[in-house]
């Protein structure tokens, strides 16, 4: 009797296991699975803004609710990055601490360079990107800015022209006029 127990306990097993195993190529049927396009691409800008390397550099980090308008939530109550290897690009939508994470910075070295990596507007795709600025003196008094984006991953049609076009916008629609006009940390 212990030997039939033995084998009809093998045989339910092998039945259960059986049944899983249809189960699973069953479900496997409805599986969605569609191709993604994937690229990438480089954007480069360069401008000169008055003052001098750590000058700017600061502007483009710390606090840059006055001049980064792009946001996922409508009115977020702070946007910074942290200047150090590790730092990141936040934003904080409210006292709670809700926000978003933008990127990571890998390298800082105020005055000269700043890298961060993190998708930016680009979150919720297989997307990396490297967003890197350059500062260097130019003459005493003025600043000349690199900014330099490395994309690579899932993207659609009409991204790169998109980067492009939204760093444009930082750069000389928001960045240079908020420069210019002394709203500079400690001006």
């Amino acid at each position: 009797m212990h030997n039939s127990y033995r084998r009809s306990a093998i045989g339910i097993g092998m039945i259960i296991m059986l049944l899983a195993m249809s189960l699973f190529s069953a479900s496997s049927l409805w599986a969605e699975n569609r191709p993604l396009k994937t690229g990438a691409f480089e954007v480069v800008h360069q401008l000169t803004l008055p003052g001098t390397p750590e000058t700017i550099f600061d502007v483009m980090t710390g606090d840059i609710g006055g001049w980064w308008d792009h946001s996922f939530s409508e009115k977020p109550l702070k946007f910074y990055i942290e200047p150090k290897p590790g730092g990141g690009f936040y934003e904080i939508y409210d006292e709670a601490g809700n926000g978003v994470k933008h990127a990571t910075v890998t390298a800082a070295d105020r005055g000269k360079m700043l890298r961060y990596e993190g998708p930016l507007g680009l979150a919720g795709r297989a997307i990396f990107v490297v967003t890197t600025y350059q500062f260097k003196a130019v003459g005493s008094d003025s600043t000349q800015v690199t900014v330099n984006i490395h994309a690579a991953g899932e993207m659609e049609d009409g991204v790169a022209e998109t980067v492009d076009q939204v760093w444009h916008h930082f750069l000389f629609e928001r960045l240079k006029p908020y420069v210019e006009a002394g709203k500079m940390k400690g001006e």
